[in-house]
């Protein structure tokens, strides 16, 4: 019974309505713009600058949003010079 619970639920992209589907896009741009940013960071910054190993960081960037979103807030360091 779970399974036909979660079909009536989950709806497809002819079911949602014109905000939602303006949502979902938006959303999806946002993910993948900052994928590309932090993946263009990984790529510049120096290992020096860079907290662990950059193909973990790599990795872990393409966990939706927390990927990214965590290299930025915990992955840089900050002041180094």
């Amino acid at each position: 019974m779970h399974g036909t619970k979660n079909k009536k639920n989950k709806k497809s992209w002819k079911d949602m309505t014109p905000g939602q589907r303006v949502g979902v896009v938006v959303m999806g741009a946002g993910q993948i713009a900052l994928l590309v940013a932090a993946q263009r960071s990984i790529t510049k910054t120096p290992e020096a600058q860079i907290r662990g190993n950059k193909v973990l960081w790599r990795a872990a960037s393409f966990i939706n949003f927390f990927g990214p979103l965590s290299y930025f807030l915990f992955g840089r360091r900050r002041g180094t010079a």
